[in-house]
């Protein structure tokens, strides 16, 4: 079980692909984790904690952080990792896509953030890390990803906002903008695909990811960094 001085990082998006090897990482560093989705189930870790719920509903964010703090006591680390993506011509997009997407990239960020800043400035700071894409800095027109720009662009934005905002009070605020990452969200048959869209001519691994998290975790001097981890997608093709 955790102990007082043990940290713990809570994790959105956490059932499977980059949100599960997240977790995974952050055992491995020795924090407890409070993990979070729609869907994940129980774990057999004393340290890990899961919590099912849908992220863009505000009672989600709420009961998340309020169990993290009943379980381990605090929160040091917050890991926005949860997002959707729809990519769809801008007309084509329907009020139903424009909510879902809206809910979960940005209204699921905000509304975990906001609870859990309190208890990182209580433990004398903290880390969120935001992941973002690097669609944002670098669109691609075999790729139409305007809800995609509209929120997660917001994020880097606000990554940066938040990240002076609190940076005489101890907490850190990043981000890593990944590529295309091999995780269940992208059938095999699309790789190949998908592959070509890097100039580095290949998909990322979920650890290239994990790797970056946890470096903007164990550097204290970096804030307000977006972190691109894309095989030169945003370096231009």
């Amino acid at each position: 079980m955790s102990t007082q001085n043990q940290k713990v990082a809570v994790i959105t998006g956490a059932s499977q692909g980059i949100g599960a090897a997240l977790v995974e990482g952050y055992r491995k560093l020795g924090h407890a984790v409070v993990a979070t989705s729609r869907t994940i189930a129980p774990v057999d870790d004393a340290d890990v904690l899961t919590v099912q719920g849908d992220i863009a509903d505000p009672a989600t964010a709420e009961r998340v952080v309020a169990a993290a703090v009943e379980r381990f006591g605090r929160i040091d680390t917050v890991v926005n990792n949860a997002g959707i993506f729809i990519a769809k011509p801008f007309t084509d997009y329907t009020a139903e896509d424009y909510a879902a997407v809206t809910g979960i990239n940005l209204s699921g960020v905000f509304h975990i953030t906001q609870q859990a800043i309190p208890h990182l400035l209580a433990q004398g700071g903290g880390h969120i890390v935001n992941v973002t894409t690097s669609l944002v800095d670098s669109p691609d027109s075999r790729v139409p990803s305007v809800l995609a720009s509209l929120t997660k662009g917001g994020l880097q934005s606000a990554t940066k906002s938040l990240a002076i905002e609190y940076a005489t009070r101890g907490i850190r605020v990043n981000a890593v903008s990944p590529g295309t990452i091999k995780t269940p969200m992208h059938p095999e048959e699309t790789h190949d695909v998908l592959a070509a869209l890097h100039p580095v001519g290949r998909m990322g691994e979920v650890s290239d990811i994990v790797d970056a998290v946890l470096f903007l975790e164990t550097a204290p001097f970096v804030t307000g960094e977006i972190l691109h981890v894309d095989g030169g997608m945003s370096a231009g093709h």
